[in-house]
């Protein structure tokens, strides 16, 4: 048990993906985790692996578009489980389609919960939070709050929505002198469930872009963020760090190059499951629904670890000083060797031959 067993840590969208996986990460340190989420199916199975890890849980069953149940939500976990140390912002929904082909209902629905979901959330949190004048709000962002993507118009609406918000915020907290920090988590490509259950109008099964990370990836960058939270941001793989430097630099070349590439890259060869459920407007793991767990379909695809994010969590007292370049830059740097090495390994074997 570490010197963080105890903590009190509410997360949203805990009954899969990064959220799940970063409940049980929490619980293996001793945590109280309140999971929250709508699906009770995937609620159960969280509570069980939490409380298998060392944790204790408590499932709220919870909308995070009512920003009234979020505050109920987090009355409760604070009267059961004691006052919140760290609240997370996970919880999501989208569509994967083309912007033409999303009605206006549902770009509300993904706007209220995928970024008014993270508003009424902190709002829940600070209002706990502030009377100790202690805390953490960690948003699990991504590499799309920086670079819009196609088919994914009101998820990168949101995330770029968010990462304004978190910024605004972080500044107003530092004028304050407040004790509570906010600090942003940008993800890269994760292997959650969210391919089969958000609702998709694609020809093909929806994919992420490679390289793709396994949500115990995700999860080890919250829990690092959580313990070092006055940063004002984390970026995770190398796939982030090159498509938000790589953003910042040549963002035209970037939209021409995914004008080529990003319908293809987001779809497998295989056809969309005509009965692949969507959890909009109902959750997937709802009543009749089954328990998807943290890890999607990917699991062949996907990697356990990640190079960039051991470089950036071992040159912490340089990266809080100089910002994620540091890492982004160590990220590159990574990717040139490795680069290398595959050319180098190339010539000598032909040289072989």
């Amino acid at each position: 048990m570490s010197a963080e067993a105890g903590q009190v840590v509410v997360i949203t969208g805990a009954s899969a993906g990064i959220g799940r996986a970063t409940a049980v990460a929490f619980a293996e340190r001793g945590a109280k985790v309140a999971l929250l989420a709508r699906g009770q199916a995937g609620l159960d199975g969280a509570a069980a692996e939490v409380r298998a890890a060392g944790g204790q849980a408590l499932t709220i069953s919870v909308d995070v578009a009512d920003a009234e149940a979020v505050q109920r939500a987090a009355d409760r976990a604070q009267a059961e489980l004691g006052p919140i140390d760290i609240w997370v912002n996970s919880a999501f929904s989208s569509v994967f389609a083309p912007f033409s082909e999303i009605s206006a209902d549902e770009f509300r629905r993904i706007t209220e919960v995928s970024y008014l979901g993270f508003v009424y959330g902190t709002q829940a949190a600070l209002r706990l939070m502030r009377p100790r004048d202690r805390g953490t709000v960690i948003q699990i962002g991504s590499a799309l709050a920086y670079r819009g993507i196609p088919l994914q118009s009101a998820y990168c609406g949101a995330k770029h929505a968010i990462q304004g918000f978190h910024e605004s915020l972080r500044i107003e907290l530092m004028h304050e002198g407040s004790g509570i920090n906010t600090t942003m988590v940008q993800m890269p490509a994760v292997n959650t469930p969210q391919f089969s259950w958000v609702l998709s109008r694609l020809p093909k099964q929806a994919q992420p872009v490679a390289p793709i990370y396994q949500p115990e990836v995700a999860a080890r960058a919250v829990l690092y963020a959580a313990d070092h939270p006055q940063r004002r941001e984390y970026w995770v793989g190398t796939g982030s760090a090159k498509t938000i430097l790589g953003n910042a630099v040549i963002p035209a070349v970037l939209d021409r190059y995914l004008a080529r590439t990003g319908f293809s890259s987001q779809q497998t060869s295989d056809p969309r499951p005509p009965d692949q459920p969507s959890n909009l407007w109902e959750p997937a793991d709802g009543e009749g629904g089954k328990d998807f767990g943290s890890h999607g379909i990917f699991d062949d695809q996907a990697r356990t670890f990640s190079k960039q994010q051991w470089v950036a969590h071992r040159v912490g007292p340089v990266t809080s000083k100089l910002g994620p370049a540091v890492s982004g830059l160590g990220a590159s740097l990574i990717g040139y060797g490795d680069s290398l090495s595959k050319k180098a390994g190339a010539l000598v074997s032909k040289a072989r031959s």
